[in-house]
C-alpha cells in the first residue's frame, strides 16, 4: 500500500492522511499549479498558513483540481501574533474566504508566542492568551467551521496549559522534527496524550541534502536523501510535510515504502543540527 493511502484517526474520529504536502515559501502565483499537481499525484493533505500569504493560491489550486473537496484534508493556521479571542473569529472567516471553502479540516495556532518576538517574551508564557484563542477555536469547531483543531511549535508546558484549560483537547502539534533535531521528548509527550505530531521541513529546509552521513546512507539504501528524511520522520511516528514545486520531486517524495533499520536510525539519531533562528 502506498503511503498516500495510509491514514490515521484523530481523537475525534477525523481521518488524516499519513503524508502531507507543505506550501511554506511557495509564492501565491505558483501555489495553484503546485497544489493541483500534488493533488493529481495523490496527495490529500494540503498544509498552508495565513502568514505564508498563499491561502488564495492554495484555494485556487484545490478549486481547479479534479479531486472533490471532501477528499482533501486542508490545514491552515492562525498567526501567532493573534492572542485575543476577539481576533480569532474574523481570522477564521477570512481564511475560509481565501481558501474558497466552507470548512477547514484542521486549524492550528501557529505558535505559542508572537512572531516576531516581543520585548520580554523570554519571561512570558502567554498561557492565558493561548487559552483564550483556543476557546475561540473551540467555538468555531462547534459551529462546524473547523473539523479538527491543534497547535504548531508548542512545547510541553504550552501543551500542558491547554490540557489544563481546554474543553476540546488538541489533536495535532506541528513541529520541526527531522534528522539532527528529533524532538523525542516532545514527540513522546504528544503521543502519550493522543496528539499526532506533524513534521514540517523534514529536509531541514535543505540543510540535510548535503549531509555526508545522510548522503552515504541514501546511496547505500538505493534511495534519495529526501526519501531518507521523510522515512525517518515516518518511523518516528510523525506525519511529514515535504514541499516541492516540481511534480517529479513531489512524486519521488511519496516513494518511501522502505525501512530504515534500527542500527541506521541510531546513526541518524546521533546527528545534531539544531534549528537556526
Amino acid at each position: 500500500m502506498s503511503i498516500l493511502d495510509e491514514i490515521v484517526y484523530l481523537h475525534n474520529g477525523k481521518r488524516m492522511p499519513r503524508l502531507g504536502f507543505g506550501t511554506w515559501k511557495i509564492p501565491p502565483d505558483v501555489a495553484p499549479a503546485a497544489v493541483a499537481s500534488a493533488l493529481a499525484i495523490g496527495y490529500r493533505l494540503i498544509d498552508t498558513a495565513r502568514v505564508y500569504r498563499n491561502e488564495e493560491g492554495v484555494g485556487q489550486g484545490i478549486a481547479e483540481s479534479e479531486v472533490p473537496r471532501q477528499m482533501i484534508f486542508l490545514t491552515t493556521k492562525i498567526p501567532s501574533s493573534l492572542k485575543t479571542a476577539e481576533e480569532i473569529g474574523p481570522c477564521i472567516d477570512e481564511s475560509l474566504y481565501r481558501l474558497e471553502t466552507d470548512y477547514i479540516d484542521l486549524m492550528l495556532i501557529h505558535g505559542p508566542k508572537p512572531w516576531p518576538p516581543q520585548p520580554g517574551d523570554d519571561k512570558k508564557t502567554y498561557f492565558a492568551e493561548n487559552a483564550a484563542v483556543w476557546h475561540a477555536m473551540e467555538d468555531a469547531y462547534d459551529a462546524g467551521k473547523l473539523h479538527a483543531i491543534g497547535v504548531s511549535n508548542f512545547e510541553i508546558p504550552d501543551m500542558q496549559n491547554l490540557f489544563d484549560t481546554a474543553r476540546i483537547r488538541p489533536m495535532v502539534n506541528q513541529i520541526e522534527l527531522r534528522i539532527g533535531f528529533p524532538e523525542d521528548e516532545l514527540t513522546q509527550f504528544c503521543q502519550m496524550h493522543s496528539v499526532f505530531v506533524e513534521a514540517y521541513s523534514p529536509m531541514g529546509t535543505g540543510i540535510l541534502l548535503d549531509n555526508p552521513t545522510v548522503v552515504e546512507m541514501a546511496n547505500r539504501l538505493g534511495v534519495t536523501v529526501p526519501q531518507v528524511c521523510i522515512r525517518y520522520a515516518l518511523q518516528k511516528g510523525a506525519i511529514p510535510l515535504p514541499k516541492s514545486v516540481h511534480a517529479d520531486f513531489m512524486r519521488e517524495n511519496t516513494e518511501v515504502d522502505f525501512e530504515i533499520e534500527d542500527s541506521d536510525m541510531a546513526i541518524l539519531d546521533a546527528i545534531d543540527i539544531p534549528p537556526v533562528d
